[in-house]
Protein backbone atom coordinates (compact mmCIF):
# COMPACT_ATOMS: atom_id res chain seq x y z
CA UNK A 1 0.00 0.00 0.00
CA UNK A 2 1.16 3.52 -0.84
CA UNK A 3 -0.58 6.64 0.44
CA UNK A 4 -0.03 10.42 0.29
CA UNK A 5 -1.83 12.55 2.85
CA UNK A 6 -3.86 15.59 1.85
CA UNK A 7 -1.34 17.96 3.51
CA UNK A 8 1.59 16.33 1.67
CA UNK A 9 -0.26 16.61 -1.63
CA UNK A 10 -0.92 20.32 -0.98
CA UNK A 11 2.77 20.94 -0.28
CA UNK A 12 3.86 19.01 -3.38
CA UNK A 13 1.53 21.25 -5.42
CA UNK A 14 3.21 24.29 -3.83
CA UNK A 15 6.65 22.93 -4.74
CA UNK A 16 5.75 22.42 -8.39
CA UNK A 17 4.21 25.91 -8.74
CA UNK A 18 7.76 27.28 -9.12
CA UNK A 19 8.88 24.68 -11.68
CA UNK A 20 8.40 24.55 -15.44
CA UNK A 21 7.07 21.00 -15.41
CA UNK A 22 5.83 18.37 -12.99
CA UNK A 23 8.32 15.51 -12.76
CA UNK A 24 8.00 12.05 -11.19
CA UNK A 25 8.84 11.79 -7.50
CA UNK A 26 10.91 8.79 -6.41
CA UNK A 27 10.48 7.33 -2.95
CA UNK A 28 13.81 5.79 -1.90
CA UNK A 29 15.99 4.80 1.04
CA UNK A 30 17.90 7.99 1.89
CA UNK A 31 20.09 6.63 4.69
CA UNK A 32 20.22 4.95 8.08
CA UNK A 33 19.61 6.34 11.55
CA UNK A 34 19.11 5.01 15.05
CA UNK A 35 15.52 4.15 14.11
CA UNK A 36 16.55 2.19 11.02
CA UNK A 37 16.27 3.12 7.35
CA UNK A 38 15.14 6.65 6.50
CA UNK A 39 13.07 7.16 3.36
CA UNK A 40 13.41 10.18 1.11
CA UNK A 41 11.71 11.71 -1.90
CA UNK A 42 13.47 13.13 -4.97
CA UNK A 43 12.79 14.07 -8.58
CA UNK A 44 13.76 11.17 -10.83
CA UNK A 45 13.00 9.15 -13.95
CA UNK A 46 11.32 5.77 -14.39
CA UNK A 47 13.27 2.51 -14.39
CA UNK A 48 12.08 -0.86 -15.64
CA UNK A 49 11.98 -2.23 -12.08
CA UNK A 50 9.68 0.52 -10.71
CA UNK A 51 6.12 0.48 -9.51
CA UNK A 52 4.24 3.65 -10.48
CA UNK A 53 1.45 5.39 -8.56
CA UNK A 54 -0.60 8.26 -9.99
CA UNK A 55 -2.10 10.25 -7.10
CA UNK A 56 -3.58 13.77 -7.08
CA UNK A 57 -2.03 14.55 -10.46
CA UNK A 58 1.48 13.48 -9.42
CA UNK A 59 3.52 10.44 -10.40
CA UNK A 60 5.30 8.58 -7.62
CA UNK A 61 7.83 5.89 -8.45
CA UNK A 62 9.21 3.26 -6.11
CA UNK A 63 11.53 0.37 -6.88
CA UNK A 64 9.22 -2.66 -6.81
CA UNK A 65 11.54 -4.61 -4.49
CA UNK A 66 11.64 -1.69 -2.02
CA UNK A 67 7.85 -1.32 -2.16
CA UNK A 68 7.39 -5.00 -1.33
CA UNK A 69 9.74 -4.72 1.66
CA UNK A 70 8.70 -1.31 2.97
CA UNK A 71 4.92 -1.17 2.61
CA UNK A 72 2.79 0.30 3.91
CA UNK A 73 4.37 3.62 2.90
CA UNK A 74 2.77 6.96 3.73
CA UNK A 75 4.05 10.38 2.66
CA UNK A 76 2.97 13.18 4.99
CA UNK A 77 3.89 16.79 5.70
CA UNK A 78 4.29 17.83 9.33
CA UNK A 79 4.57 21.22 10.97
CA UNK A 80 6.11 21.16 14.48
CA UNK A 81 7.71 23.72 16.80
CA UNK A 82 11.10 22.42 15.61
CA UNK A 83 10.36 22.86 11.91
CA UNK A 84 8.38 21.43 9.06
CA UNK A 85 8.82 19.07 6.16
CA UNK A 86 7.90 15.84 4.46
CA UNK A 87 7.96 12.61 6.41
CA UNK A 88 7.73 9.12 4.99
CA UNK A 89 6.46 6.42 7.31
CA UNK A 90 7.20 2.87 6.23
CA UNK A 91 7.22 -0.75 7.31
CA UNK A 92 11.00 -1.25 7.20
CA UNK A 93 11.29 0.08 10.75
CA UNK A 94 9.19 -2.75 12.14
CA UNK A 95 11.03 -5.39 10.10
CA UNK A 96 14.58 -4.24 10.87
CA UNK A 97 14.20 -2.70 14.32
CA UNK A 98 16.79 -0.63 16.09
CA UNK A 99 19.79 0.54 14.09
CA UNK A 100 22.12 -0.01 17.05
CA UNK A 101 22.19 3.35 18.85
CA UNK A 102 22.52 3.59 22.60
CA UNK A 103 19.15 3.93 24.26
CA UNK A 104 17.06 2.07 21.69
Amino acid sequence: MFRVTEKASEMIKEFFKTREKVEPLRIHVAGMSCGGPQMGMALDEFNDNDTVFELDGFTFIIATELLEQAQPIEVDYLVTPDGEGFTIDHGLRQKIGCGGCTGC
